[in-house]
């Protein structure tokens, strides 16, 4: 199976509008998993840019199965920022 990287990815383009729209907050590319899904058909591969409360849903969706988050950043002002956690500091 190829990288989701070096595929063609359904939904919003890289240079997409969404990814510029004030309200954006994450770019999420995912597996769909199941049909019940508004996002897409099975197999298909998205990457979609959302507010906080589209977030969510996704996160939801992955909860219930019906999405595989592959890759996850943070989007401030158009700009696709990598998401690293915090480093725990150990006293």
């Amino acid at each position: 199976m190829r990288d989701i990287a070096a595929r063609e990815l359904k939904g919003h383009n890289i240079l997409a509008v969404e990814r510029f729209q004030d309200k954006t907050r994450w770019m999420v590319e995912f597996s769909v998993l199941r049909s019940r899904t508004g996002y897409g058909a099975p197999g298909d591969e998205m990457r979609l840019f959302l507010d906080e409360d589209g977030y969510q849903a996704a996160l939801t969706s992955q909860t219930r199965r019906d999405i595989k988050i592959k890759r996850y950043a943070r989007v401030i002002e158009g700009h696709i920022l990598d998401f690293k956690p915090k480093k725990k500091r150990h006293p």
